[in-house]
């Protein structure tokens, strides 16, 4: 699941030179089971970059709450380290791979346009221009968040890699199952099954394409 919040920022001085000077509100866990909300400055505008502001930061209930309990292998230290993460595990470290904001500064085309960036949970923060994907017309920023989910949901069927015709069983209704399921429904062919002990999933997966099925009634 994902969690969102609105968080604001603010020009804290201007520059010597007359540049203002941008400062944004980042969250850093600075111990395992602590988080703190620290302002940093964002750098100077640049070639092919855009400065957004966020809407909405989507918080991974599995993998965030490994992160900050301290618990990340030593061994996934580099393959768990996110796009834009600062610091290092276990901690001080600033995480975070779901933001939506609006654009402030960047090419015409995206100013004033909402955008997704694989960005920790910052309030305003400049990246390169091809970080950034803007959200199609019509999808609320709110729910824009679970891109990341997707993007987890494609890698998994990627590693599964499922062949025309297979028999899928997908276990548990979650955010992340109900995506996969979906998700393998589109796959010629395939006979998709979603498995889940809570029977009230059922009309979302139903919803999305998927049949669903207590444990005791899953096809074998």
């Amino acid at each position: 699941m994902h969690s969102s919040n609105s968080r604001q920022t603010e020009t804290i001085a201007i520059a010597p030179e007359g540049d203002a000077v941008l400062a944004a509100q980042a969250c850093w866990l600075v111990a395992p089971g602590r988080a703190e909300l620290r302002v940093e400055q964002v750098p100077a505008s640049g070639a092919d970059t855009v400065l957004v502001r966020a809407l909405h930061s989507g918080i991974s209930r599995g993998t965030e709450s490994r992160v900050f309990r301290g618990e990340v292998p030593r061994s996934e230290y580099a393959r768990m380290r996110a796009p834009f993460q600062a610091g290092d595990f276990p901690a001080p470290v600033k995480y975070g791979y779901s933001s939506v904001g609006m654009v402030e500064q960047g090419p015409a085309e995206l100013l004033g346009k909402p955008v997704f960036c694989l960005y920790p949970h910052q309030s305003l923060y400049r990246v390169p221009v091809q970080a950034v994907c803007l959200l199609p017309e019509g999808l609320p920023p709110a729910r824009a968040v679970l891109a990341a989910n997707m993007e987890t949901a494609i890698n998994a069927l990627w590693d599964a890699a499922p062949r025309i015709g297979d028999r899928i069983a997908v276990v548990g209704g979650g955010v992340l199952g109900l995506l996969v399921a979906y998700l393998a429904t589109r796959i010629p062919g395939c006979t998709v099954q979603l498995v889940d002990t809570l029977a009230e999933r059922q009309a979302v997966a139903h919803a999305l394409g998927a049949p669903f099925a207590l444990p005791d009634k899953a096809q074998g």
